[in-house]
């Protein structure tokens, strides 16, 4: 009997402000209470990008709500947070972000099959607001399609 892995939240504002190249897979480093609070879905991912500094990928904008039965020991809800990925991986971002118009972005975050908070991160490219039209304009006219085969096919 496998486990699926549970979501926590997810970025939907990304898939429209940018174009999505490559995802990857990264741990991040929690405290115990902010675990806890995100078992509870306190979480924000709304204004959330990563930074490559210093050879370690950061984490900026993530909120994660005080956890409702923690104490002083609750640390900071937008402090930045570390992200674990292979060296390899780091480097790789580092490269691709110095292109123009590259950042990472958080698309979601969820627990894994072992119980660990996983995110996943995209390099990505800012669209302009010429291809968010041609998006939705492809959306649109899809959706119109589906409605014709459906009355066409009863």
């Amino acid at each position: 009997m496998a486990r699926e892995k549970k979501q926590i939240a997810k970025n939907r504002k990304a898939f429209h402000e940018y174009e999505i190249l490559e995802t990857f897979e990264a741990g991040i480093v929690l405290s115990g209470t902010e675990v806890c609070s995100l078992r509870e879905n306190n979480c924000q991912l709304t204004d959330c990008f990563a930074l490559v500094r210093h050879g370690e990928v950061w984490l900026h904008g993530l909120h994660i709500a005080p956890y409702s039965h923690g104490n002083l020991a609750n640390p900071d809800p937008d402090r930045k947070r570390k992200l674990l990925l292979h060296r390899k991986q780091i480097r790789y971002m580092e490269e691709k972000t110095r292109e123009k118009g590259m950042a990472l972005v958080p698309l979601n975050i969820y627990f894994a099959t072992n119980g660990l908070v996983k995110m996943e991160l995209a390099i990505a490219r800012g669209k302009k607001l010429y291809d968010k039209r041609a998006d939705m304009a492809k959306r649109d006219a899809k959706r119109e399609i589906e409605r014709a085969m459906k009355e066409r096919y009863r």
